[in-house]
């Protein structure tokens, strides 16, 4: 193999960027193993007493088991994946493959949702669910995933649905196949890794949505996992660092697990839609 000096540099370069990339996690993991009077006393990666009490002292320090929070994360978590992959994919057939008044102007629309912050739209949000009375409910995090309402998942969906032949829907249609059959039978089955990509990005975004849940839940035992980690933090000083390190550590485990387990099928649903 002929030595190439240039090729070594570049993977020297990667190896060093991804160290840099790495050493908040891998200190958070140290300090998590660390006493709260050494968490910030020492910058090193090794800890001088380990020690795995924080662990037992954060998943009980906030009045309520950690688990009771992994769970509600977890619940709205598979509902939100339920409802962008399903109302998503047929609201992206409908913008893809029919043809109805306006549908241009509506797919315009959509887009320019894009670009509208959430925080916009947070009062007016936040006015109807109330009138609803689902505040301190799950529904405000549930229910908007059953309406389609993340246009980025919307047009993922549509560039693909676009790169499959139409010539599929005209042999269906032969075989007397209406819309709802050709989205049931053609559609959805070559949709699965645009499907895949929209779960799994739907898992990762509504896990760490810290804002949203911020908002709407008040109840202790009805909080999630980013707003429960907020408890660990006092104003007045007596902040438990060892035991938000550790819980931090807790929470990033499923998110590390999906990523790394579908992280093939998150690079073909991108590839397929021609998104970079």
């Amino acid at each position: 193999m002929k030595f190439q000096p240039s090729r070594i540099l570049a993977h020297l370069g990667l190896a060093a960027g991804a160290l840099v990339m790495l050493y908040p996690l891998l200190w958070m993991i140290i300090a998590s193993l660390r006493p709260n009077s050494e968490i910030f006393t020492d910058p090193g990666l090794v800890p001088h007493h380990p020690t795995l009490a924080n662990y037992a002292l954060g998943w009980k320090s906030t009045g309520v088991s950690f688990g009771v929070y992994i769970g509600n994360s977890l619940l709205i978590c598979a509902a939100a994946v339920i409802g962008n992959t399903l109302t998503c994919s047929l609201t992206a057939y409908a913008f893809a493959r029919l043809t109805f008044v306006g549908r241009k102007v509506l797919f315009g629309l959509m887009l320019a949702t894009i670009m509208l912050p959430g925080h916009v739209t947070l009062i007016a949000q936040y006015s109807i669910f109330r009138d609803l009375n689902w505040i301190d409910t799950f529904w405000p995090m549930i229910v908007p995933s059953f309406l389609a309402t993340d246009a980025f998942f919307v047009f993922l969906m549509v560039q693909f649905i676009r790169s499959i032949p139409v010539e599929l829907d005209d042999a269906a249609r032969i075989d007397g196949c209406g819309p709802w059959g050709i989205y049931r039978r053609i559609i959805l089955p070559l949709l699965s890794p645009a499907l895949v990509t929209t779960a799994i990005f739907s898992f990762i975004w509504t896990w760490n949505n810290f804002f949203g849940q911020l908002i709407y839940l008040s109840t202790r035992t009805k909080l999630t996992v980013p707003v429960a980690l907020r408890g660990f933090l006092d104003a007045s000083g007596s902040s438990e660092w060892g035991a938000l390190f550790a819980m931090s550590v807790v929470t990033l485990v499923p998110v590390i697990v999906v990523f790394v387990v579908f992280q093939r099928r998150i690079l073909a649903g991108m590839a397929h839609t021609g998104l970079k």
